[in-house]
C-alpha cells in the first residue's frame, strides 16, 4: 500500500488552502450561518470553476474523474476553514448517488449541471428512526400508473430546501432481507405532495431538513439503478461520504490545535506563557495523536475504497470511529485550554466544535460504527 501524496494532490491542497483562506474567512461563515442557503450564487460558481462540485464524478460525466483519496484531501482544507454551504448534500450524497446508480441518461441530465453549478441535489436516507442501516428505510415506494407513489417521512435531510432534486431511499418491498426491497428514486424540487421544512441545527453552517412526501407520484425514468435493489449502491455513498466527513472532522480538529498552540504561546499565567507548563504541553500532545491517528485511517480508508479492497467497509467505520472521538475530544480541548474566552460567541472554536459534532453523527457515530466492525468481523 502506498498513499503518499502525488504532485498533483499536494496542488490541489495548496489550491484549496489559498483559496479558502482569501475567500472563505469566519467572517464570511458567520454571515452564512445566519441565512437559509448558507451560501451566496458567487461562492458556489467559485467552487465550480474550482472543479470541485465535480471533482469525483467521470469525465464523461462532466466531472474531473479523481478519486476518494483527491477528495479527501480537499475535505481535509474544508473542514479546517469550516466552509459554509450544501457541498457535502450535492456533491458526496445527491450527485453521487446519481453517479453510483443512475443510468447513462441520468447521469448526463445532472451531473454536467450540478459539476458546473447550475443544480443542486441531496440525498434523503433518514427517517424518525434515525438507523443508518437498511433497516431505517421504513418510506414506501409502490408502483402505480406506470410510475412509483412515494409517501413517508424523511428527517435530517441536508440541504433539501435547496436542492432541484432529491433522491430517495424507499421500500419498494417486503425482501427476505433488510437489505433486500429498498429503491432509489429520483424526486424533483416542485413535485406535488412534497413538503421540505427547515429544522434547527448544531451547526448552522449547514442547513438539515425535514422532508414529507405525501403520495408523491414519480414517473418509471425515475428510477435509479435496478428495483429493489438500491442498498448496495446506496451503502457505497454512505462509506465514501463517510470518509470524506472523516477528513472534514481532521481538518477542523488541526485547525483547533492549530489555535490553541498558537495561543498557549501567547497567554501569560504566573509570568509564563501557559505552553510552558507541563499539563499544556500534554493536552495539546494528545490532541495531536488524536488527530494523527484519525488522519492515518482515514487515508488508509480512501485508498482502500478506490482500490476496491475487501477490507474497505471496515476501514471505512474504523476511520469515521476514530474520527468522530478525535474530532469531539480536541475541540472541546481546545475550549479547556482557551479558558473562559473559548466559550465566547465572539471566538471562533465554537464553529469548528459545532461542526465536529454535526460531523460525528453523520453516517453513524463511533459507537455505531465499532458495532459494525465487530459485525463485519463476525464477532
Amino acid at each position: 500500500m502506498d498513499i503518499g501524496f502525488s504532485e498533483e494532490q499536494e496542488l490541489l491542497r495548496d489550491t484549496a488552502r489559498k483559496f479558502l483562506e482569501g475567500e472563505c474567512t469566519t467572517k464570511f461563515v458567520r454571515e452564512m450561518m445566519a441565512t437559509e442557503q448558507a451560501v451566496t450564487d458567487t461562492f458556489w460558481q467559485q467552487l465550480a470553476e474550482n472543479g470541485w462540485l465535480g471533482i469525483i464524478y467521470p469525465e464523461n460525466d462532466g466531472g474531473s474523474g479523481l478519486g476518494l483519496v483527491d477528495l479527501v484531501v480537499l475535505m481535509e482544507e474544508m473542514g479546517h476553514a469550516v466552509m459554509p454551504g450544501p457541498f457535502p448534500a450535492t456533491v458526496l450524497l445527491g450527485g453521487a448517488a446519481i453517479a453510483e446508480a443512475g443510468s447513462a441518461a441520468q447521469r448526463q441530465e445532472w451531473l454536467p449541471r450540478i459539476a458546473a453549478g447550475a443544480a443542486k441535489a441531496t440525498l434523503a436516507i433518514t427517517e424518525p428512526n434515525a438507523r443508518w442501516d437498511a433497516a431505517g428505510i421504513t418510506a414506501s415506494a409502490r408502483e402505480a400508473r406506470g410510475g412509483f407513489a412515494v409517501c413517508g417521512s424523511k428527517m435530517f435531510v441536508p440541504d433539501a430546501h435547496l436542492a432541484d432534486v432529491l433522491v430517495v431511499a424507499a421500500r419498494s418491498r417486503d425482501g427476505s432481507t433488510m437489505e433486500d426491497g429498498v429503491s432509489l428514486l429520483l424526486v424533483a424540487k416542485d413535485a406535488a405532495g412534497l413538503d421540505i421544512r427547515l429544522l434547527p441545527s448544531v451547526d448552522e453552517t449547514r442547513k438539515l431538513c425535514e422532508v414529507r412526501l405525501d403520495n408523491v407520484t414519480v414517473p418509471a425514468a425515475a428510477l435509479l439503478g435496478e428495483l429493489h435493489q438500491g442498498w448496495p449502491p446506496l451503502q457505497r455513498v454512505i462509506d465514501r461520504a463517510a470518509v470524506a466527513l472523516s477528513a472534514e472532522i481532521c481538518g477542523a480538529a488541526q485547525r483547533v490545535l492549530d489555535m490553541t498552540v498558537e495561543y498557549a504561546k501567547l497567554r501569560v499565567a504566573f509570568g509564563k506563557p501557559i505552553g510552558s507548563y507541563q499539563g499544556v504541553k500534554h493536552k495539546c500532545t494528545d490532541m495531536l495523536v488524536e488527530i494523527e491517528n484519525a488522519k492515518s485511517l482515514t487515508y488508509y480508508a480512501a485508498w482502500a475504497v478506490d482500490h476496491g479492497d475487501l477490507e474497505a467497509a471496515m476501514a471505512v467505520s474504523m476511520a469515521k470511529a476514530a474520527a468522530s472521538d478525535a474530532g469531539r475530544k480536541v475541540c472541546a480541548a481546545g475550549i479547556q485550554l482557551h479558558g473562559g474566552i473559548g466559550m465566547t460567541w465572539e471566538h471562533d472554536l465554537h464553529l469548528y466544535l459545532k461542526r465536529a459534532k454535526a460531523d460525528e453523527v453523520a453516517f453513524g457515530d463511533a459507537t455505531w460504527h465499532r458495532e459494525r466492525i465487530a459485525l463485519l468481523m463476525g464477532a
